[in-house]
């Protein structure tokens, strides 16, 4: 990253971190709900599925607004959050890691669901009637088949993440050092006269990350294939 200032730098690095974290973050509950909504039928299943995605159509701040009333210091989980562990989300990256987890927490659902629906049931009671266990199957059968999926999935939230704005700024404000993502940083620039530099090499730097990461995820895909 040589001819970048030592600011930049620290933004580079956030946005990654934040980007990473909140992809992992976004990960396990991915990958419950696409098998509730893939394999399992219950009353309601349609309102779930609806809410889940809810975060694709609503506008990015009204996120932000709700995950500012639910865990700033007096909000009803933040409030617990602060008093028995003292974990503050609001105006930290770790508030930054959550917003972007929600937003990009659908395309990463949706991707695993759609690659566990096309796995052939068939293979895994094959596996289990010849005395495979329940999560040998898993293991064995049913991961390797929707890995390309997965893959897929999280790509997809890790994108997002990087280009996360709305919700991160409406719940953790910007924050030199702390939770001034890329996105924040070059809207912030855009206000200073001597701001085009900046955000010209922020925004290539922004595109460069977003296309390595899709190009990353195709060519694994592929090789997964064969």
């Amino acid at each position: 990253m040589s001819g970048l200032r030592p600011e930049e730098v620290t933004i580079i690095a956030l946005t990654l971190k934040v980007a990473v974290v909140s992809t992992l973050m976004s990960l396990p509950f991915a990958m419950a709900v696409a098998f509730l909504l893939a394999r399992t039928r219950f009353y309601g299943k349609s309102i779930i599925d609806s809410l889940i995605h809810l975060p694709l159509v609503l506008p990015p701040v009204v996120v932000g607004y709700f995950l500012l009333l639910s865990f700033s210091p007096t909000g009803w989980a933040g409030g617990p959050l602060q008093a028995l562990f003292g974990v503050s989300l609001a105006f930290r990256w770790t508030g930054a890691a959550l917003a972007s987890a929600i937003m990009g927490f659908p395309l990463m659902a949706r991707a695993i669901r759609l690659s566990l629906e096309a796995v052939d049931p068939s293979l895994e009671q094959a596996a289990r009637s010849l005395g495979g266990s329940r999560w040998h199957v898993f293991a064995t059968i049913t991961l390797p088949l929707m890995a390309p999926g997965i893959l897929a999935g999280m790509i997809l939230s890790f994108a997002r993440s990087l280009g996360e704005f709305g919700a991160t700024i409406t719940f953790v404000s910007n924050i030199p050092g702390e939770t001034e993502t890329l996105p924040i940083a070059i809207y912030a620039l855009l206000q200073r006269p001597d701001g085009d530099g900046m955000v010209m090499r922020l925004s290539l730097i922004a595109i460069g990350l977003s296309w390595f990461a899709l190009m990353a995820a195709d060519r694994f895909s592929r090789r997964w294939r064969r």
